[in-house]
């Protein structure tokens, strides 16, 4: 039991989840991935090139063949023109005909058209063909009319004697045409078929080393990093290139590393959250137990326990709620704020009672609003919010060297108004000020701390319930010295069933 305990933490005996043994075989096959398809895409590629290449290429073969049956003709039609007036016999005309591959020769000079030899001259003919000057769109149409539709018909094709006025019309089957523009496309076709599995063979291992292997090795980190992600030997190492793929490696490590922190922070929180809850508990108990006891002080006749006596059950009432609210830290957020009209200047009463500022200290605490401004928000989530924010203009206050040497230097001030409907507070102090750094990271937890040691939950705190009640907190840039927060919670929206009731209940 022992020795399977032991295996089971180690990653390899990991069972890997479906999606990445899928991915890992579609990628195990060269063919089969991104190199296959990139394969037969340079392959189609190609053959779309060599087609577009082919159409005039036949077109011009097509010509070449043409010209050299006039040439051949008109060789034989000069030798038989000079013979005149000597009419050749109709064998010879016959074996002149076979060897040119036609079956009549014309010669047209000095503006006059001499038949030169015959065999079975037809009375029509179905094409013809002038190769003075053949334009490249009219040389394509043509063909592929030959090889669309040729091999049975009877053409005539004329065209001039090299540079001289004379020229040569002949009349012949296009069948042999036509066979040869097969047999070159054939061939066409084959060299083709050879060039584009070479070209493709060569793109094929040249993407396969310079992108598709980098890829991989990117895919592979992702897959191994997601089985085992606490592992620091699953984070990917990159060889320093400076192309996409080498920058996008940089991102994935540095994203890899940072997770890896987070994990071991939400680790440790969780350690951490676990003994606080441990503590939180005990300390619940023995709250409890100074509860009952504080309850019997209200009814000794000391004016001093009397006059001290409400505050310190209202101290030790909000210790006992946030001893509640931390064993039920786990939630996904805080709880919804159970929002009631309030008279600010009370709740900030409570928060200068709370602060328990020393005379010694030399801190001015002053309140800037009306005795009777009320907000719609939540008391105690309120209360935390203030506190939190004076509690660290205090401890800057406190703290930092070489200010508050004045004592009009060393003062917290919180001011409040309402503009309509909604209420804006103002946390003001004398302090030196927010670090670069924690501007940075002003409300994020752990990250937004000002003073060494600190966690950076209280801002991050205040944020959350601020948001509950669907306000704002913001740092505001000041002139002078100091840090200033200013929070905004507008009202909740009535409903006109509440407004008729409060309507009738005023009148």
């Amino acid at each position: 039991m022992q020795d399977q305990g032991q295996a089971d933490n180690f990653p390899e005996n990991r069972v890997v989840p479906a999606e990445a043994g899928r991915a890992a075989r579609a990628g195990s096959g060269k063919f089969r991935g991104l190199s296959g398809k990139l394969l037969w895409l340079t392959v189609v590629c190609i053959m779309l090139a060599e087609v577009l290449i082919f159409i005039p290429s036949v077109a011009s073969m097509r010509l070449r063949w043409l010209d050299e049956r006039l040439n051949a003709a008109a060789a034989a039609a000069i030798v038989i023109d000079g013979l005149q007036p000597v009419e050749l016999p109709r064998a010879l005309q016959k074996e002149i005909l076979d060897a040119t591959g036609t079956k009549a020769i014309v010669l047209r000079k000095d503006g006059t058209s001499r038949l030169l030899a015959t065999a079975d001259m037809p009375t029509s003919v179905d094409e013809q063909y002038d190769l003075t000057d053949v334009p490249a769109s009219t040389a394509i149409r043509d063909a592929l009319d030959t090889l669309i539709f040729g091999g049975d018909r009877l053409i005539r094709v004329y065209g001039p004697v090299q540079d001289t006025n004379t020229g040569v019309e002949v009349v012949m089957k296009d069948k042999h045409l036509r066979n040869a523009m097969l047999v070159y496309s054939r061939n066409v076709f084959l060299l083709s078929i050879l060039i584009s599995l070479f070209t493709a063979t060569l793109v094929f291992f040249a993407i396969n080393r310079i992108l598709i292997r980098p890829i991989r090795m990117l895919t592979g980190s992702m897959q191994q990093f997601s089985i085992d992600p606490e592992n620091p030997q699953h984070v990917f190492v990159g060889d320093g290139g400076r192309d996409e793929l080498a920058v996008a490696g940089r991102h994935l490590t540095s994203m890899q590393m940072e997770l890896q922190k987070t994990l071991k922070q939400q680790k440790n929180l969780a350690a951490l959250g676990l003994a606080v809850s441990k503590i939180n508990h005990d300390m619940r108990n023995i709250l409890a137990a100074a509860q009952l006891m504080s309850d019997r002080l209200v009814h000794v006749d000391d004016p001093m326990v009397k006059a001290f006596a409400p505050k310190l059950l209202r101290t030790i009432d909000r210790a006992v709620g946030y001893t509640t609210e931390v064993l039920s830290y786990g939630q996904a957020s805080e709880s919804t704020p159970r929002r009631r009209r309030i008279r600010l200047y009370d709740l900030t009463q409570d928060v200068r009672d709370m602060l328990a500022l020393d005379a010694q200290a030399g801190i001015e605490f002053i309140e800037q609003m009306a005795n009777d401004l009320e907000i719609d928000a939540d008391s105690e989530q309120l209360f935390r919010v203030i506190h939190n924010l004076c509690r660290n203009a205090i401890q800057a206050l406190s703290t930092a060297p070489g200010v508050g040497q004045a004592s009009e230097l060393k003062r917290i001030t919180v001011s409040a108004q309402r503009v309509g409907s909604v209420v804006s507070i103002i946390v003001d102090d004398t302090g030196p000020g927010m670090p670069p750094r924690a501007r940075q990271n002003l409300f994020a937890a752990f990250r937004g701390s000002v003073r060494s040691g600190g966690t950076g939950l209280g801002l991050a705190i205040a944020r959350e319930l601020v948001l509950a009640h669907g306000g704002t907190i913001a740092l505001v840039e000041k002139p002078s010295v100091g840090t200033q927060f200013r929070i905004e919670i507008p009202d909740r929206p009535v409903s006109l069933e509440d407004y008729r009731s409060r309507s009738l209940q005023e009148k």
